[in-house]
This record gives structure tokens, C-alpha cells and sequence, in this order.
């Protein structure tokens, strides 16, 4: 270890008392600052400076009518944009932008179409179409630039989205307010509407009992109408008949009449001949009754008397066949007509005067019989013949007058009142047929009316069990409703206020960024990739200009000579590392957590990353310089340093955990961000594991490796190619 230590001081003294060393040990000591200083301050905040990115903004709108109103929203994005400074926005026309694109003069072009509102609008139809934007980006520029010009493409989308969803929403919950306000208006309709419901519910039954009933009552009445039809040609042919039978009736009765005025003399003659014969009688037999009668000519005298009384009895007759024959002529069908009843009268009237008379006439033969047996029951008999004849003539006076003054005016009364109500039922007969028509048009109408009845009763019915499941269903679907929602507080909801609900939707989801290990900006966030990365160039520059062998080896073993040069690429590593870091710290200013860890970690980082880049060009010469430009390739595409290993190629994921810098750069980010020492000392652990695998292989294995490298160095160095 003393001659080890002797080379290191050796090299020291010489660097210090040559100036030319001096100044290029200090050009590499500064040289990797500044590959980590620029390439940080050149990422320092790029996406802070989107407004100095030019893009073409064309607005080729015409606009939309809704409702008589016109909206513009191309111009309204205009106006937003000219007031907005995320991006350098240049507004044109198209082909202006699209040559400006093409060219590379703007990044990215924005085209509103023509159509922009009138699809917007569609969100009131019932096919709303989504509104497109045009996008067009030149890609070829830089790499970049298109995920940038997308972003603001993007915000611009969203923005647009936003006011859309905002001014719509706006105007449904304005909407929703007015419902609201119904619907509470409304209430107790919608109150009695759920009651009309369920009474409709459990009156269905006796609804569909009141149909079936009505439809069998529709059924009976069809037969009677049937019925009633089948009767029609009946009542036409008996009014018919019965009009006949009123005008043959009143013919008849006309003929009556006629002949009973042609009879009355007759009769009245008649009459008064029975009268005078009756009063004959009586007074004949009065004169026998006072007179002295000469019995010897008491055969005469029966005979007289018989003669009056058959006079007399003929004369009854006479008006008998008469009244009998007025009798036929007066109502053949009606035995209960008035003048009927009279004539009847009178013929029991002319019979009881006829017997009376016959009574006489057997009276006169008792007489004579009786006159020549004893002469006291003759004056006994002559007495009840005065009597009867005294009776039979005042029944015959009483008879005549009666006659004059009842039956002969009463029998001409009944036939003028037959033949009025005759007349009267005429004319019922007439109004009847002239009816029959029009009840025959109406049952016709009954019918036709009955059936299509029917078919809507049967139609009704059919669509029973329909109806019943959905007035069942919608009854429990209330019920439900009732059971999981109140009426009430969705009125509230709907009148909530609308330019609350407004603001709502506009952002309905507010980031609450709550940063664990806050990064100020970009270039902060890849001080930890661009802090190592320099120190690994500056070993890479090291082991470039300076020599790993000793210029005078005699005298010291090849173990010696490793540790004093590592001493020397230590050394100067060191002080590379406290620029670099230091700078990031006081001259970019680079929020680091903790500055002191970012020193203390880049130190032990550039201690392990020595070990190996000398190890790896002491062992193996020209072949460690390649392999150590080789291993810097590898971990700047494979450490993670400016992509997550998760994005990167399987390849790369593969070989992540066997490189130095994917553990160097997470260290120097605890620093950074915030150190979690859990994952800090497994950084160190896995860097120590790598430093001391090559401090194994530079203390055991120069030796023997160098025996063979050595010829393949002096055979390069003949080539005239290689130092």
C-alpha cells in the first residue's frame, strides 16, 4: 500500500509542477459540469414555453339556428383563443395554414369546419352527430413538438367540450328547475292520478263483470232486434188488415145507421099500433069489468080480446125482428157496444110485454072456461085480466116513451161515438204504418250500431288480461316507487339551482394534486440523469487522456500499480463530481431536497463508477475503453433515466437491473425529490455490489490478464494505428 501511495504522490507532484497537465487536468475536472449543466438547462421547463410554439387557428364556421337564435361557436372559440397564451396561435385561412405547416413554419394546424355548430346543434334531435375539429401536424420538425401541438389541440377540445357540456347542462337543469316547480305544482293531481290508479286496480274485476254482462246483454238485445225484425212484415200486414177491418167496420156502421133511420118510422108506427092495440085491450076489458056482460056471448067476448092481444103481440114481434135486425147491423165483433146493451134492453122489454100479452091471451080462455063454470071466479079472472092489461098497457106506454127518449137516441149516440173512435183509431193505424218504415230504419240502425257494439265490447275484452297485468304492474311499479323514492326530494333536486348545476358540469372533477415528492420543474427532474451521466463521462474523458499504467514500473507489483493509479482517477473523479454537483446546486439552482445528500450521494457514485471505468481500461486496455463507451450507450437508453423502464423495449427492461445507472440515477433522485432510505441503501448496496465486483477483478485477475492483454497492445501499437 506505501508504494501504491508513492505513485499517487508522484503523479500529484508532477500534475502540480506542470502547467500543461495542470490545465488539462482542470479541462477535465470542468469539462463533464458542463455536459451535465447544458444538457439540464436546455430541459430546464420546455413545456412552460408552449407559448412561443407558432400554430395556424382557421375558422371556417357558418353557424346554426336553434330555435331562432344563432349561435357562432367557431367564433366564440376564436375570441377564447385570442385571450388565451398557452401556445403562439396565428389565425388564418386554410390554405394559408396548410402551406405554412407543410414549409415548417407552423407546428401544427387547427382547422374549425363549416359544419361545427350545425352539428353541435343535433343535441336537441333525437340523432345528435359529434362535431369534429381538423388537426393537422407536421411531425418531421422534431420529435417533440407533435405530443405538445396535440396537448394544446387537446385543451382546445376540452375547452370547447367543456363550455358545450356548461351551456347545455345550463339549459337542462334550467329546464329541470321549471319541471321542478310543475311537479310541485302538480303534486296533488299526481297525487289523485296514483290513487285513480289503484282504484282502477281493484275495480278491474267488477269492470270486466260489467263488460262480460254488457256483452251478453249486447247478445240478448241482438236477438230481440232479430225478433223484432222477423215481426216487422207481421205489423205491416195486420195494420194493414186492421185499417180493412176499421173501414169495413165503418162502412157497416154508416149502413147502420142509415137503416136505423130508415126502420125508425117503422118502429115508432109499430109502437104506437102496440100502444093503441094495448090500450084496446085495457079499456075493452074495463068496459067488461063495469059493464053487465052478457055471458052468453062470452065466447064472442074471448075471442075479442085474444084477437087484440094477438094484434098486439104481432105488433112486438114486428119490432122484435126489427131491433134484432138493427142488433146484427150494429157490431158484430163488439157485444158490449152501448147501443148493444139498449137494443138487448128493449128486446127483454118487448119479450116481457109479449108474455104479458100471451098471459092475456091465456087469461081470455080461463075466462071463458071459467064463464060457464062459476060466475064468481069469472068476475075473480076478469079482475086479474084488468089488471094485467091495465099493467101491460102502461108497460107498453112506458116502453114507447122510453124508446123515444133512451134506446133510439142512446143506439144513435153509440154509433156516431163507434164511428168517431173508429176514425180516431183510423188515423192511429195510419200514423203506425207511416211509422213502420222508421222503426224498421232504427232497428236497422240498432242492429248495425249493437254489432259494432259487440265487436268493441269482444275487442275490449280481449284486451282485458292486457290491460289488467299493465294497470297491475304499473300499480306496483308506485308501490315500488313509493318504497324506494320520495316524490318530494326529487322535486327538490329538479329545483336546484341551475347555474349551480352549471358550474357543476362545466368541471365536474377538480384534480386535487397532492404532490408526495414535489420536482419544481423539468430540468430539476433530470438533474438526477444528467448528474450521472457526466460523472460517468467524466471517467469516460479520464481514462481518454490519462494514462492507467505507470511510466516507470520497476519496482512496483502490477497490485501496486492499480491502487495508485485508482488513487489518481479518484481523485480527479472526485473533484469532477463536487463541480458538478455544486453547479447543479449553486448555479442553475436545481431545487434539490437535500443538497448535502446530492453531494455526499454523487461522490459515492463517482467513486463506484471510477472503480469500474479503471478497473475495466487497467484489465483489459483498449477492449475496457470500448467496453466502457459500450456500457454508457446501454444505460443511457436502458437506466430509466428519461422514459419509465415500463415504456421501454423488453430488451432494454431485461438488462435494466444489471446497469450502474439505473441505481445511481434513483439515488441521486431520493436526493432530489425526497429520500426514502429504505430504497437509498438498496441503491447503495447494489452500487457497492458492482464497485466491489470490479475492485475484485482489478486486485485478482490484472495479473493474469494483463500477460495476455500486453501482446494484443504492442501488436496494435505495431500497426502505426493505436498509442
Amino acid at each position: 500500500m506505501k508504494n501504491s501511495w508513492k505513485i499517487f504522490s508522484t503523479d500529484m507532484k508532477k500534475t502540480g509542477t506542470n502547467w500543461i497537465a495542470l490545465v488539462i487536468i482542470g479541462g477535465l475536472v470542468l469539462l463533464p459540469s458542463l455536459y451535465a449543466w447544458f444538457n439540464i438547462i436546455a430541459s430546464w421547463d420546455p413545456y412552460g414555453q408552449l407559448d412561443r410554439m407558432p400554430v395556424g387557428i382557421v375558422n371556417e364556421d357558418q353557424g346554426a339556428t336553434v330555435h331562432d337564435e344563432d349561435i357562432l361557436v367557431g367564433d366564440e372559440l376564436i375570441n377564447t383563443l385570442k385571450e388565451d397564451d398557452s401556445m403562439d396561435w396565428h389565425f388564418t385561412d386554410r390554405q394559408t395554414a396548410m402551406e405554412r405547416v407543410e414549409y415548417g413554419d407552423y407546428f401544427a394546424v387547427i382547422i374549425i369546419p363549416e359544419d361545427f355548430s350545425e352539428k353541435l346543434a343535433t343535441v336537441i334531435s333525437d340523432q345528435p352527430e359529434k362535431a369534429n375539429v381538423e388537426y393537422y401536424v407536421n411531425e418531421k420538425i422534431n420529435a417533440i413538438s407533435p405530443k405538445m401541438t396535440d396537448k394544446g389541440a387537446s385543451v382546445i377540445v376540452e375547452n370547447v367540450s367543456s363550455q358545450f357540456i356548461s351551456t347545455v347542462n345550463g339549459v337542462i337543469f334550467d329546464l329541470f328547475n321549471t319541471i321542478g316547480i310543475e311537479l310541485e305544482n302538480e303534486l296533488p293531481d299526481m297525487e289523485r292520478f296514483k290513487n285513480y290508479i289503484f282504484e282502477m286496480e281493484e275495480r278491474l274485476p267488477e269492470i270486466h263483470d260489467v263488460l262480460t254482462g254488457s256483452l251478453a246483454d249486447a247478445n240478448h238485445a241482438t236477438d230481440i232486434i232479430h225478433n223484432a225484425q222477423e215481426l216487422i212484415p207481421d205489423a205491416k200486414r195486420i195494420t194493414e188488415n186492421g185499417l180493412q177491418t176499421i173501414d169495413d167496420t165503418v162502412a157497416f156502421l154508416n149502413e147502420a145507421e142509415n137503416r136505423l133511420n130508415e126502420l125508425a118510422p117503422e118502429i115508432q108506427k109499430n109502437l104506437e099500433h102496440a100502444q093503441e092495440v094495448t090500450a084496446n085491450i085495457n079499456t075493452f076489458i074495463q068496459d067488461i069489468h063495469t059493464a053487465d056482460v052478457d055471458f052468453t056471448n062470452s065466447e064472442q067476448l074471448s075471442e075479442q080480446i085474444d084477437a087484440q092481444a094477438a094484434e098486439a103481440i104481432q105488433q112486438i114481434e114486428s119490432i122484435e125482428a126489427i131491433l134484432q135486425q138493427l142488433e146484427e147491423q150494429s157490431s158484430p165483433e163488439d157485444e158490449n157496444s152501448p147501443n148493444q146493451e139498449e137494443i138487448d134492453a128493449a128486446l127483454e122489454q118487448l119479450a116481457a110485454l109479449k108474455t104479458e100479452l100471451e098471459n092475456i091471451q091465456r087469461g081470455s080462455s080461463d075466462l071463458l072456461t071459467f064463464m060457464y063454470e062459476s060466475n064468481e071466479e069469472m068476475t075473480h079472472l076478469l079482475d086479474g085480466l084488468k089488471e094485467r092489461a091495465a099493467t101491460t098497457n102502461e108497460s107498453v106506454d112506458t116502453f114507447v116513451k122510453e124508446y123515444k127518449e133512451t134506446i133510439e137516441p142512446t143506439v144513435l149516440e153509440s154509433v156516431n161515438n163507434a164511428q168517431t173512435t173508429l176514425n180516431e183509431a183510423r188515423g192511429i193505424l195510419l200514423e203506425i204504418q207511416e211509422t213502420i218504415p222508421e222503426i224498421e230504419n232504427m232497428l236497422a240502425r240498432t242492429n248495425t250500431n249493437l254489432g259494432e257494439g259487440k265487436e268493441l265490447l269482444e275487442s275490449i275484452l280481449s284486451e282485458y288480461p292486457y290491460v289488467n297485468s299493465k294497470i297491475t304492474e304499473l300499480a306496483d311499479r308506485i308501490r315500488q316507487i313509493q318504497g324506494e323514492t320520495d316524490i318530494e326530494e326529487i322535486i327538490k333536486l329538479l329545483q336546484n339551482d341551475p347555474e349551480a348545476e352549471k358550474s357543476f358540469f362545466s368541471e365536474p372533477i377538480v384534480l386535487d394534486a397532492n404532490k408526495i415528492f414535489p420536482i419544481a420543474n423539468y430540468g430539476t427532474g433530470m438533474t438526477p440523469f444528467y448528474t450521472v451521466l457526466a460523472i460517468w463521462v467524466g471517467g469516460l474523458l479520464l481514462i481518454s487522456l490519462l494514462s492507467t499504467e505507470v511510466h516507470k514500473p520497476e519496482g512496483f507489483t502490477i497490485r501496486e500499480q492499480y491502487f495508485g493509479k485508482l488513487f489518481t482517477f479518484m481523485t480527479i473523479g472526485i473533484l469532477q463530481t463536487l463541480i458538478i454537483t455544486s453547479g447543479d446546486l449553486l448555479l442553475l439552482q436545481v431545487g434539490a431536497a437535500h443538497p448535502i445528500w446530492l453531494i455526499v450521494f454523487g461522490l459515492f457514485i463517482s467513486l463506484v463508477f471510477m472503480v469500474i471505468i479503471y478497473t475495466l481500461v487497467s484489465v483489459f486496455g483498449d477492449i475496457g475503453k470500448a467496453t466502457v463507451i459500450v456500457l454508457l450507450v446501454l444505460q443511457i437508453a436502458g437506466s430509466g433515466g428519461t422514459y419509465p423502464v415500463v415504456l421501454l423495449p423488453d430488451f432494454f427492461q431485461m438488462i435494466n437491473p444489471f446497469l450502474p445507472f439505473t441505481y445511481a440515477i434513483d439515488l441521486m433522485r431520493e436526493a432530489v425529490g425526497g429520500i426514502v432510505w429504505s430504497r437509498a441503501l438498496r441503491d447503495m448496496t447494489f452500487l457497492l455490489l458492482f464497485g466491489l465486483a470490479a475492485f475484485i477483478l482489478g486486485v485478482f485477475l490484472k495479473q493474469p490478464i494483463n500477460k495476455h492483454t500486453r501482446k494484443l497492445i504492442k501488436k496494435s501499437r505495431e500497426s502505426g494505428m493505436f498509442h
